[in-house]
């Protein structure tokens, strides 16, 4: 599959992955989309993120969760939501199963890269 394909497919999952948190009854909003190369390689300099990232290529966002209103910042806060978003597609990758757990990271698998 292109990367163009990847993206498309990826903005649809995302959405669904929206319209079900509103089914759990959590509001979210939007984190990081899109992170510029230079912007990574900052980043990956100060020990924040990886150069390679996929916010790069526009096959990861990062989700802010709320339940009743308040901010969930905890990795577990995520998993039913990660759970679901790991089952919409093969290629569905949730940031709370990296060796340094990302809760709030959904991403596509693209390149060898997760």
């Amino acid at each position: 599959m292109t990367l163009r394909a990847k993206q498309s497919l990826f903005v649809q999952l995302v959405a669904q992955l929206i319209v079900h948190a509103r089914t759990l009854g959590v509001e979210l909003t939007f984190g990081e989309a899109y992170r510029s190369p230079e912007e990574a390689a900052r980043l990956a300099a100060l020990g924040k993120g990886i150069k390679a990232s996929l916010h790069t290529s526009r096959l990861a966002i990062d989700l802010n969760l709320f339940k009743d209103g308040t901010y969930q910042s905890a990795t577990a806060a995520h998993l039913e939501l990660g759970t679901f978003w790991e089952a919409l597609n093969p290629l569905c990758r949730w940031g709370g199963r990296f060796k340094k757990p990302d809760g709030n990271h959904y991403s596509l698998t693209h390149g060898g890269r997760a």
